[in-house]
């Protein structure tokens, strides 16, 4: 199964289960992502993100109920995994701009939002330069925070202190230019260990951590351009263009993100 087979097999098991509570650890492991990376890919890749689809695809199923059933709203919502009538009133009215009563009459318009399906669309207009890089394992020492994902997107504490923990991060190295690296480890419970951190430091002070990280062979991408724009843009084009085209699977390794310069970011 390639990735687009195993990308379509998720949409099948959420299909089949939307009277159910989705367990997105299992739809992950269905496409053979960890739930991080299958969450970023299918952003990505949809353009909305894994929550929200379900959520449409549940009150599109909640209109057609309405419309085509005598089921009371009570029943559909529970149906369809909401625990008061009011909430899923809301949520109705934000997809279908009507209330769930007025949805039953027949001269009331409802929003469908249809199942989704992915394949490749070949633009082959601009080129993405990547290389591959072997290296052997290596210990990196820095600042760590353990970051909880949501809708509202990865947002870590550290960034309001990201110009001093990097200028820390320098006094202690021993190198003239040290490289100041930002490594996102996902946990399988989909949390992130993430680190502003450096591999030169021989000592370092109480409050900074170590991870370890294996051989392996690391796929590099330049983003250049104006951050953190052209950063996104390129993350973006790793996931919905070079991984479904290159064979490439990812790894059970840390995605780890090195400045150049002002303009030029590595991933």
């Amino acid at each position: 199964m390639d990735l687009l087979e195993n990308m379509n097999a998720a949409i099948d098991y959420v299909e089949n289960h939307l009277e159910e509570e989705i367990e997105y650890q299992e739809i992950a492991k269905i496409a053979c992502f960890s739930e991080h990376h299958f969450k970023r890919m299918f952003s990505f890749i949809a353009g909305i993100s894994l929550a929200e689809y379900i959520r449409r695809r549940r009150l599109t199923l909640a209109g057609f109920d309405l419309k085509e059933t005598n089921m009371r709203v009570i029943d559909v919502a529970i149906k369809y995994g909401y625990h008061s009538p009011d909430s899923f009133s809301r949520a109705f009215q934000v997809l279908h701009e009507v209330t769930p009563s007025l949805a039953k009459n027949s001269n009331v318009s409802l929003k469908a939002f249809p199942r989704m399906s992915f394949q490749i669309t070949i633009k082959g207009d601009v080129e993405m330069n990547y290389r591959f890089v072997e290296n052997e394992a290596f210990t990196i020492v820095g600042k760590k925070e353990t970051v909880t994902t949501n809708e509202a997107g990865f947002n870590p504490k550290m960034w309001e202190q990201l110009e001093n923990i990097e200028e820390n991060l320098k006094l202690y190295s021993n190198a003239s230019l040290p490289e100041i690296l930002h490594v996102s480890f996902a946990k399988e419970n989909g949390d992130i260990d993430y680190y502003i951190a450096t591999t030169t430091m021989e000592s370092y002070p109480e409050g900074f951590e170590q991870l370890q990280i294996s051989s392996h062979t690391w796929a590099v991408f330049e983003a250049i351009g104006e951050m953190p724009e052209t950063l996104l843009k390129t993350w973006e084009r790793v996931y919905t263009e070079w991984f479904p085209t290159s064979g490439y699977l990812f790894a059970q390794a840390p995605e780890i993100i090195k400045g150049i310069n002002d303009t030029k970011t590595e991933i």
